[in-house]
């Protein structure tokens, strides 16, 4: 089969009989400018797991997740067409409004990026103050667990006024991960968390997916195929825009059902 025939299999792809997702994807398209990014994407994301999107570079992987959070409509001239329902919420409606579904979907990005001149404990409490939080101790026990559930708290707890620029590059993509969990989060989307960390940073990265999960659902891109192996749920193939083929993480590495899919794990291209 050519990869023409299988990219023109256009059923809807979607993860066994999810009864009520978390995150449901239907007919989503993307833009910058005139260029299509997305081509109709549908699927339905599972609460309390970890989702990996692979493909290889320019797919579309990035730009599917900023869609979910409506991040993607603020690049200039790009615009989004479609439906991202969270639990009973249409993202897109005209009557959501954005700031609001930041808060209920955060973002990690792929490189660390702590405010540089603030400290740990701001970084972490940002949001939170900009939300018009000021009470100090409902400050200090949010700042605390969300270290906490980011697994920095113990590395950290004795130099919180230090900047968070002062961190290693792994304990600052933690520190990011707590500033976004703060904001208390039901999902949480990750762009290569990990890309540009050594490998131990990024297996403290990947222990803490498996942690966040009991709480958070969690779509992560991810360049690293074995990482979503390791780490995901399930693993959605993304190929020129379009999902080819989306499933329980083993059924997607070990039994792909599409062509196409089939030759990117195994190498032959991407």
């Amino acid at each position: 089969m050519s990869e023409e025939e299988t990219l023109a299999e256009r059923e809807p792809l979607q993860t066994e009989n999810l009864i009520t997702p978390k995150v449901s994807i239907k007919n989503l398209n993307a833009w910058f400018g005139t260029k299509q990014a997305l081509k109709n994407i549908n699927m339905d994301i599972r609460e309390n797991t970890a989702t990996a999107i692979i493909g290889p570079s320019g797919c579309g992987k990035t730009t599917l997740i900023r869609c979910l959070n409506r991040m993607h409509e603020m690049t200039p001239g790009a615009a989004a067409k479609g439906h991202v329902i969270l639990d009973d919420t249409d993202v897109y409606d005209k009557s959501v409004d954005p700031v609001v579904i930041k808060r209920r979907i955060g973002m990690v990005f792929q490189r660390p990026n702590p405010f540089p001149t603030m400290s740990i404990y701001d970084n972490v409490a940002a949001g939170l103050r900009l939300n018009g939080i000021r009470d100090r101790r409902l400050l200090d026990n949010i700042v605390q667990e969300s270290l906490e559930h980011a697994a920095l708290w113990e590395e950290v707890k004795n130099d919180l006024s230090k900047p968070g620029s002062s961190l290693s590059g792994g304990q600052q993509q933690r520190l990011c991960i707590a500033r976004a969990l703060a904001m208390q989060p039901e999902v949480l989307l990750m762009d290569e968390p990990t890309s540009a960390l050594d490998p131990i940073a990024s297996s403290k990265i990947e222990e803490l997916i498996h942690g966040l999960k009991k709480d958070l659902t969690i779509v992560m891109v991810t360049h690293n195929m074995q990482q979503a192996a390791r780490v995901a749920d399930f693993t959605a193939f993304m190929y020129l825009g379009e999902l080819i083929e989306y499933g329980r993480t083993k059924q997607i590495f070990e039994n792909p059902q599409k062509e196409l899919t089939e030759r990117y794990i195994s190498g032959k291209f991407g």
